[in-house]
C-alpha cells in the first residue's frame, strides 16, 4: 500500500526524534532516576510511570518523579545535579535499539539527503547516546533539548532543524513516537511520521494523525526517488 499523499511533496531532509523513535531507553531513565531518589531518601518509580512521563525533557521528567513520589519542589535543583551526574555514568547501559532501526537508517540515509537527529534529552547526552549505539554516522546534525529556547511540542526546534539543514519544513519528513513529535510538526508545517513502539504518554499512536504509522523503522515508505 501507498502511504504518500498525492499533494505531499517528496522529502528533502529527515527530522528523527531518539528516545522512543530509535532507541528503547526507558531501562536509562529508571536506572538513573532511581539513582537519584535513593540519594534523596524517596521511593523509586516504576518503569510504566516513565514510560508515561517521558518526551517533555529532562526538567519536566524531573519535576514529574519528584511529585510523584512526594518530593518537595525544592529538592529540583539538586535532583537536576544528581540526574545529569548519574546520566552521564549510566547513559546507554540500560537501553536497546528498537528493532528495524538500523535498517531504517540505512534507507534513510540511501537517499542522500540531510538528516538530523531532533531529540528533548539535552543534547551531550544525546550525541553520547548516538555514538555509545553507533548510530552518530547517520546524522549530519543534532540538536537536544538545551539548544532552543523552547522544546517540542513547540514547533521552534523544528523551524530552526529545518533552517540549519537548509531544507523547507513542507518537505522536512519529521519521524518520531509520541504526540510531542506530531503537535510540533504539524505546528511547524512538517510531515510527520510515527512509530508505534515508544512513548506516547500511554495513549495509542494511532489515534494522532501522521502521513504514517510504522510498528518499525524499515516499514518507511518512501516515494520513488525523482
Amino acid at each position: 500500500m501507498n502511504f504518500i499523499k498525492s499533494h505531499q511533496l517528496p522529502p528533502q531532509a529527515f527530522l528523527v526524534d531518539l528516545d522512543g523513535t530509535l532507541v528503547d531507553t526507558l531501562g536509562d531513565f529508571v536506572a538513573v532516576l532511581n539513582e537519584v531518589l535513593a540519594e534523596l531518601a524517596l521511593p523509586a518509580v516504576q518503569r510504566d510511570f516513565v514510560a508515561h512521563t517521558v518526551g517533555r525533557g529532562s526538567e519536566h521528567l524531573i519535576r514529574s518523579t519528584l511529585a510523584a513520589v512526594g518530593g518537595a519542589p525544592t529538592l529540583y535543583e539538586q535532583a537536576w545535579a544528581r540526574y545529569q551526574h548519574h546520566y552521564e555514568r549510566l547513559n546507554g547501559q540500560y537501553s536497546d535499539l528498537f528493532p528495524g532501526t538500523l535498517e531504517g537508517l540505512e534507507r534513510l540515509r540511501a537517499r542522500g539527503l540531510p538528516m538530523a537527529c531532533l531529540t528533548n534529552k539535552p543534547a551531550a547526552f544525546a550525541r553520547e547516546l548516538l555514538a555509545r549505539k553507533g548510530l552518530a554516522g547517520y546524522f549530519d546534525k543534532v540538536f537536544g533539548g538545551d539548544d532552543f529556547e523552547r522544546k517540542k511540542p513547540d514547533p521552534l526546534p523544528l523551524l530552526k532543524t529545518c533552517e540549519a539543514l537548509g531544507t523547507p519544513p513542507a518537505a522536512s519528513w519529521m519521524i518520531g513516537d509520541s504526540s510531542n513529535d506530531a503537535q510540533a510538526a504539524h505546528a511547524a508545517g512538517c510531515p510527520v511520521l510515527l512509530l508505534r513502539h515508544g512513548y506516547n504518554h500511554g495513549e495509542p499512536i494511532d489515534a494522532v494523525p501522521a502521513l504514517q504509522h510504522l510498528d518499525r523503522l524499515d516499514q518507511i515508505q518512501l516515494p520513488d526517488p525523482a
